[in-house]
């Protein structure tokens, strides 16, 4: 039944999540949730807008289009253009910018209508460390090489237990996951890690990189991910990679709300 009381704007947000405690909101520190709330109650008249997301994502995070969905009071005269620009326009000065906004119904959800996420991890794999990339990727000096870490990356592809994979705080009820795309390429002196799936454990893409970069520098051989997957604890697996290389790129609906 239809909630006259608001209606369901859908936004697609890009952020740096540098100097940010990430997605949700906290009891210190500036979160993208509170800055977003914050910018809408201003759309609003001041009343409160609560904000749901399609993924949480971890201090120092950032997001290429990142997805969320506000309730904006029934009264609120708003259109895509209001809604797009108001809201980039409040959100200033801060590193947050929505790309665009659609109206959705009020049974529509950023989280649970998803099907599918995406995430890219940023490596940057030379001797110097970086001037102007420091703060969004993963600096490792050591020669990286692609074709072992794809090999290892392979064994994590399709539905597995991902266990050894996932944060000791994840609060996921299933380790079950499937892992549609996990590939790597190297554009110049960056690593690029891209990952899709429906849905990912907490850290999960972070710990996979953590593994890969082993294989890469030539620490692990590619087989033994494989064993780390199938050993089921974390302690199996290799470290966590840092939250600067990692961006949410992408997240698929179907129908897609804003095409």
């Amino acid at each position: 039944m239809t909630d006259p009381a608001f209606q369901r704007w859908a936004v697609r947000i890009e952020y740096d999540g540098t100097g940010l405690v990430g997605w949700q909101r906290q009891a210190s520190g500036l979160s993208v949730q509170a800055l977003l709330e914050t910018a809408a109650s201003h759309l609003a008249g001041g009343a409160a807008v609560p904000s749901i997301t399609a993924g949480r994502t971890d201090a120092g995070v950032h997001a290429l289009a990142q997805v969320a969905h506000l309730d904006f009071p029934a009264h609120a005269r708003l259109n895509r253009h209001a809604v797009r620009e108001g809201l980039s326009f409040h959100l200033r000065p801060h590193a947050v910018v929505v790309l665009d906004a659609a109206p959705v119904g009020p049974e529509w959800s950023a989280r649970f209508s998803a099907t599918w996420r995406s995430y890219e991890y940023r490596i940057f794999n030379r001797r110097a460390r970086p001037a102007l990339a420091a703060g969004h990727v993963w600096h490792v000096k050591s020669p990286l090489d692609i074709a072992r870490m794809q090999e290892g990356a392979n064994h994590l592809v399709g539905a597995h237990d991902f266990t050894s994979f996932r944060a000791a705080a994840c609060q996921a009820n299933s380790p079950l996951r499937t892992l549609d795309e996990l590939s790597i390429r190297r554009e110049g002196d960056h690593v690029l890690i891209f990952a899709k799936a429906r849905s990912f454990l907490h850290h999960q893409v972070r710990n996979m990189v953590g593994t890969l970069k082993l294989v890469g520098i030539g620490q692990w051989e590619p087989q033994r991910v494989a064993q780390a997957l199938q050993a089921r604890t974390r302690a199996a697996a290799g470290p966590t990679a840092p939250p600067e290389g990692l961006y949410l790129n992408g997240v698929g609906y179907d129908p897609d709300p804003f095409a």
